[in-house]
C-alpha cells in the first residue's frame, strides 16, 4: 500500500484534522450564528426572569417554614430581618401525610381530577358536535361561527361576573325556575351546587377553543375518504368512526393535552365565581392561592409547595399520555 505525503507539511494524505477545542468551537459558532443568538437571548432574559427565578426561589421556599411572620418585611420604619429556617421536605411530607392531610390536600386533588375530567370531556363532546355541525353547508354558517365562538372572545372575568350575578339567589337562572314551579338550588352556597356551576360555566367558556381547534381537523380531513366510504356503504355512524375520528387524532391529542392541562390549572373561574366562600368547591390550583394570600398568617412555604407538586403531576400525566400516544400511533402503524 502506498501513502501519499506532503513535502511541505510532512502529513499524509488523508489523515483527519485535529478537532478544535471547546474555546475555538465557541468562538466559531458565535461567529457563524451571531445574529440568531441575539435574537434568542432577549426570550432567554424574560424567560429566566418570569419563569426560570420564581420556579427556583418557589422551589426553595418549599425546603423553609416561611410565612407572613417570619419572612422580611418593613412596617413603618422598622425594617424586621427574616427569621424563617430551612426545614427539608417536611412541608411535603405534612402535604401528603400529615395528619390533616386529607382536608387539605388529598379531598382537593380528588375533586380537581374529578373537576378536570368532567370539564375536558364535556369541552371535546360538545366542542365535536358543533364542529361537525358547523362544517355542514348551512345557511349563516359564518354568523352561527361568530355567536358560538362569542363566549371565548369575551374576557374571562366578565363571562364569570355574568354567570355570577345569574347564579344568585335571585338571578335570572332560579328566577326562571320559580316561574316553572322547579326547585331553586343554591349555587353558590351548597356544595354539589357549587362545583356543578363551576363546571357549567367552565365548559361555557371552553367549548368555543375545542370547537375551532377540532372545526380546523375537519376541514383537513380529505373528503375523497367520505366519498369512497359511502359508496362501500357504509353508514353515518361508520363514517364518523372510521374516518372522522381518526382523521381528527392528531388534532384530538393536542387539543385534550392542552385541555387538561389548562382545566387543572383554572384558577379564573373557580376564584371569580366563590372567591374564598367555597373550600369545598377549591381546586388545588386555588387551594394553593388561599394558603398563599388568603389567610393570615399567609403559608408562602406551603403553597409553594403545592404549586410544586402540580407542576409534578402535569410532567407525570404529560410523559404517561404521550408515551400512550406513541404506543397507539405504533400499534396503528402494524
Amino acid at each position: 500500500m502506498t501513502v501519499a505525503i506532503d513535502r511541505a507539511t510532512g502529513k499524509r494524505h488523508g489523515d483527519r484534522a485535529p478537532r478544535p477545542g471547546p474555546g475555538s468551537r465557541l468562538k466559531f459558532a458565535y461567529q457563524k450564528h451571531w445574529y440568531a443568538y441575539a435574537m434568542i437571548i432577549p426570550v432567554v432574559v424574560v424567560l429566566g426572569v418570569l419563569v426560570l427565578y420564581p420556579l427556583a426561589y418557589g422551589l426553595y421556599l418549599t425546603l423553609t417554614d416561611a410565612n407572613s411572620l417570619n419572612t422580611a418585611r418593613t412596617i413603618g420604619v422598622n425594617h424586621i430581618d427574616a427569621t424563617y429556617k430551612f426545614i427539608g421536605f417536611d412541608n411535603y411530607k405534612d402535604i401528603l401525610f400529615g395528619p390533616t392531610s386529607y382536608d387539605r390536600f388529598w379531598s382537593h386533588f380528588i375533586w380537581t381530577i374529578v373537576w378536570t375530567a368532567l370539564c375536558v370531556a364535556l369541552h371535546y363532546t360538545v366542542g365535536l358536535a358543533l364542529a361537525l355541525l358547523l362544517n355542514q353547508k348551512l345557511r349563516g354558517r359564518t354568523l352561527y361561527r361568530l355567536i358560538l365562538i362569542l363566549p371565548w372572545a369575551v374576557p374571562t372575568f366578565v363571562t364569570v361576573f355574568g354567570w355570577r350575578f345569574m347564579l344568585a339567589d335571585s338571578g335570572i337562572i332560579n328566577s326562571a325556575l320559580h316561574s316553572l314551579h322547579l326547585p331553586q338550588p343554591d349555587w353558590l352556597e351548597d356544595t354539589f351546587w357549587q362545583r356543578f356551576a363551576a363546571i357549567m360555566v367552565n365548559t361555557w367558556c371552553g367549548v368555543p377553543f375545542m370547537m375551532v381547534s377540532l372545526l380546523g381537523g375537519l376541514q383537513s380531513i380529505d373528503t375523497s375518504l367520505y366519498e369512497a366510504a359511502e359508496m362501500d356503504g357504509a353508514s353515518p355512524w361508520q363514517r364518523f368512526r372510521y374516518v372522522t375520528l381518526p382523521g381528527l387524532r392528531s388534532v384530538s391529542s393536542t387539543v385534550v393535552l392542552l385541555g387538561v392541562i389548562w382545566t387543572f390549572n383554572q384558577f379564573a373561574v373557580i376564584f371569580l365565581l366563590f372567591g374564598n366562600t367555597a373550600p369545598d368547591a377549591q381546586i388545588l390550583v386555588t387551594w394553593s392561592y388561599f394558603l398563599g394570600f388568603g389567610q393570615q398568617p399567609r403559608e408562602f412555604a406551603q403553597s409553594a409547595a403545592y404549586g410544586i407538586l402540580l407542576l409534578a403531576i402535569l410532567i407525570v400525566f404529560t410523559s404517561f399520555y404521550r408515551r400512550w400516544l406513541n404506543r397507539n400511533d405504533q400499534q396503528l402503524a402494524i
